[in-house]
């Protein structure tokens, strides 16, 4: 099994397709037993967060996996797998393991450094491991990863900004309000990670009073509570914003939590009320939480995800940056040099099952020519002989493992199976396709539709 990388993200789809393509965690096990049925795919993990969407696999064959998965992104979207090549972008191999180790360092998020998309990452693996979709190579490599962002935040100063999605959007916001957060009165609509940073990040600033809502009151009661904020019900939810001048949207809905009417029938109170200054929107979710239209009504600033990726921010400091690089650099190199070992095993197995077959072979002729033999004897020779032959194969096998780990070492496997005619199963051959490096950027994924070449 190789592994292959397909996913769209805020650098290469607009936010209408972003949302499409979008897993809410209630379809995560249909999505991922969609994935599964597929002849092509072995094992899967798909990644869906408010600027991604990426399904990690392990696939028998490159094209014939990457049709499979882009046919199960096109069903998700409900369009062609034709239509989304232009967005979509394509890793294998090499350059599916430094994709992801770079993605769980925070080096591809929309704030470089931050730190949530290991959260996410993390749930994204746990959803696929309750259902049994991640095998032994999307664990090691899922568990890997994660090692490699706690790496980047441990032993460098990526995230000394302390910046994620949310802190980004909240500046934008006070920029928008002419002013500091303090003492502004907030609305959070949801209660998931994103929501609970929100209502921490504006607790830190000093806004309030701060409001909190969410479909499901348990979660949103418990929020509310650790940070000393207001509960507000669903059926509450236009009156309340009509009492403040920042509303954060961060629900895992599929369908918008605030349309046009709603939040006309706030700005209209506002207005009533005497509030001054518009009204700030953040929708940090995917698929929206905030019907578009709204955007268009006065007295409303509306920010999503696409608004606030093309907004400038501190980047870290290069050094920083560069430190992460290395990091993921000589992660991806210890991680190929475990799959070039994991590579040769089981031609390793073959090999010793061989010698076992022959030694087997040559004892019952050994019965048939001295049938005079005791029980004792028999067992006494057989025993020598198994010894010599798994002295005779220690060494070579321990040295061709180490060989293996090494650049270019996928071609010992190749040779031990030439040299003693084994016969290894396709499917246990993990390096019968050379592992590559080269990414395939948005619109040059070949053969997004047919089978495998």
């Amino acid at each position: 099994m190789n592994l292959l990388v397909v996913g769209a993200s805020y650098r290469t789809a607009p936010v209408a397709l972003l949302e499409r393509l979008a897993v809410p965690p209630a379809d995560l096990p249909r999505t991922l037993a969609r994935l599964l049925a597929q002849a092509y795919v072995g094992e899967a993990v798909v990644l869906s967060t408010c600027n991604r969407v990426e399904v990690y696999a392990a696939v028998s064959a490159f094209h014939g996996g990457l049709s499979d998965v882009c046919a199960v992104l096109g069903e998700q979207a409900g369009a062609p797998a034709a239509e989304l090549a232009d967005h979509l972008y394509v890793h294998y191999d090499t350059a599916a393991v430094t994709h992801a180790f770079r993605v769980a360092a925070g080096l591809d998020s929309m704030v470089v450094g931050e730190a949530q998309i290991l959260g996410q990452l993390r749930d994204a693996y746990h959803g696929a491991t309750e259902v049994d979709a991640a095998g032994r190579l999307l664990h090691e490599l899922m568990q890997q990863a994660l090692r490699v962002g706690k790496r980047a935040h441990t032993e460098t100063d990526i995230d000394r900004a302390g910046q994620t999605v949310v802190s980004s959007a909240l500046e934008a916001a006070a920029d928008a309000l002419d002013g500091p957060l303090a003492g502004r009165p907030a609305l959070v609509v949801g209660a998931g990670a994103m929501g609970a940073l929100a209502v921490a990040t504006l607790t830190r600033a000093g806004a309030g009073p701060i409001g909190v809502a969410n479909r499901g009151s348990g979660r949103a009661a418990r929020l509310a509570e650790a940070y000393r904020a207001e509960l507000v019900p669903l059926d509450r939810l236009g009156a309340a914003i009509a009492q403040v001048d920042l509303v954060v949207t961060a629900t895992a809905a599929v369908e918008p939590v605030l349309d046009v009417g709603t939040v006309e029938a706030a700005v209209a109170a506002r207005a009533a009320a005497g509030r001054p200054g518009p009204l700030v929107l953040l929708d940090l979710a995917v698929p929206r939480d905030v019907a578009p239209a709204v955007a268009r009504l006065p007295g409303v600033l509306l920010m999503d995800i696409e608004a606030l990726a093309a907004l400038p921010r501190q980047a870290p400091a290069a050094a920083d940056t560069a430190a992460v690089e290395r990091i993921v650099t000589t992660e991806v190199e210890a991680f190929l040099g475990w799959l070039r070992g994991a590579d040769i095993a089981p031609t390793v197995a073959a090999l010793r099952a061989r010698a076992d077959d022959v030694v087997a072979a040559e004892l019952r002729r050994l019965a048939q020519r001295r049938p005079d033999l005791t029980d004792d004897q028999r067992a006494d020779v057989a025993h020598t002989v198994h010894r010599v032959v798994q002295r005779l194969l220690h060494s070579p096998t321990v040295r061709v493992r180490q060989l293996a780990a090494e650049p270019g070492g996928d071609q010992y496997a190749a040779l031990l199976r030439e040299l003693f005619d084994l016969d290894v199963p396709r499917s246990a051959q993990a390096g019968d396709v050379p592992l590559l490096g080269d990414p395939v950027e948005p619109g040059d994924a070949p053969q997004l539709e047919g089978g495998p070449a």
